[in-house]
């Protein structure tokens, strides 16, 4: 989830100075790796139509954890700087918005989550808005928070088949999720942040664990579990408050 500056076509590239082919292969292998978030979004699109949806978000989860830990690889090697001929920031962001947005838009349309009058309206408003926040330059602090909810819809539709709120109850956190895009508060990025960092790192690897036995659960994990994915939700959107404090 990186802002990218265009490339104008008729600029040519700078040529960098010639790497080791080894280091070559590493660096590729890294947008191999980024790449495959969207092998990812098409297995949890093909769970999707067959409405096998712990399926769907085994592997939308699967791609939540190759995003959280390519950039790492990529700033480990240098990516950008041997192969500048790839964008890695592009590639991301293509990647995002297939298994963060596309394919949790189609989950609300196809589930049933929702009034069928409303759902397609629905889908469509969570594109939208999607596209449009990962078309935003601002979209994260220098510090490293997201401004205004990060269109992280395949979380939150993952919190609508969890908890099971009536159709109108969720139609209006769905409304309200995307006026929230355009609001400038702000969400913490748990594996960048500096303040908070070591207790928003276990805080997310509960939550990794809570998730994966819901979806074990097939979706229904018990109140327990749904409690604690709340409590969870409350302290990473309490973090993004504190950040006021704590600049």
């Amino acid at each position: 989830m990186n802002p990218v500056e265009p490339l104008n076509p008729g600029e040519p590239l700078a040529k960098p100075a010639a790497a080791a082919p080894q280091l070559t292969t590493a660096a590729f292998a890294v947008h191999i790796f980024t790449a495959s978030g969207a092998a990812c979004a098409l297995l949890a699109l093909i769970a999707a139509v067959r409405s096998d949806w712990p399926q769907m978000f085994v592997w939308l989860g699967i791609a939540l954890f190759i995003d959280g830990i390519d950039g790492t690889f990529a700033r480990r090697l240098r990516v950008a700087e041997v192969l500048p001929r790839w964008s890695g920031d592009v590639l991301d962001l293509v990647v995002d918005i297939l298994n963060y947005v596309f394919v949790p838009a189609y989950a609300v349309v196809a589930s049933g989550r929702v009034p069928p009058a409303i759902a397609i309206p629905l889908g469509i408003l969570i594109v939208v808005t999607g596209s449009l926040y990962f078309a935003d330059r601002l979209m994260k602090t220098s510090d490293y928070y997201f401004r205004g909810f990060p269109a992280v819809w395949n979380v939150a539709v993952f919190y609508l088949f969890v908890l099971k709120p009536d159709p109108l109850p969720a139609t209006l956190s769905i409304a309200a999720l995307a006026v929230l895009t355009f609001v400038p508060f702000h969400v913490v990025h748990p594996m960048r942040i500096a303040h908070l960092r070591e207790i928003t790192l276990v805080a997310l690897i509960l939550w990794a664990l809570l998730a994966a036995y819901a979806v074990a659960m097939n979706l229904n994990p018990g109140f327990w579990t749904q409690a604690g994915l709340c409590a969870l939700a409350i302290y990473f959107i309490a973090a993004g408050f504190l950040r006021r404090h704590h600049p």
